[in-house]
C-alpha cells in the first residue's frame, strides 16, 4: 500500500496517462503504451521504498507483467497475481535511514 501511493503522489501523472494509454488500446497498448511504462520506471526509480518492494517482490510483479503479455486483451485475468503483488508489496517496510556514526573519543594515551 505506501508503495502504491508513494508511486501515485510522486509519479500520479505518470501512472494516469499509462491506464488511460492501456484502456484507449486494449489491442495494441503493449506497443503503443510502452513509452509510458517507461516514464513510469524512470520516475519510480528516483524513490527507495519502491526501489525497495521492486527488488523484494521481483518475481510476483514479473509474473504479473508476464500475465498481462499473454491477455493482452483481456487483462481482468490477472486479478491474482495483482492481488499477489500488492500482498508482497504491502510488507515491505521502508528502510530506516542508517544511524548517524557517532564519534568515538580516542582513549587517552
Amino acid at each position: 500500500q505506501a508503495a502504491l501511493e508513494v508511486t501515485a503522489r510522486h509519479c500520479g501523472r505518470e501512472l494516469d496517462q499509462y491506464g488511460q494509454c492501456v484502456a484507449a488500446k486494449p489491442e495494441s497498448w503493449q506497443r503503443d503504451c510502452h513509452h509510458l511504462k517507461m516514464s513510469i520506471a524512470r520516475c519510480t526509480s528516483n524513490h527507495p521504498i519502491i526501489r525497495q518492494i521492486r527488488q523484494a517482490c521481483a518475481e510476483p510483479f514479473e509474473a504479473f507483467e508476464e500475465c498481462l503479455r499473454q491477455n493482452e486483451a483481456a487483462t481482468g485475468n490477472c486479478a491474482e497475481q495483482v492481488r499477489r503483488f500488492l500482498q508482497c508489496a504491502e510488507q515491505v517496510q521502508p528502510a530506516s535511514p542508517p544511524a548517524s556514526v557517532q564519534a568515538q573519543p580516542l582513549p587517552a594515551s
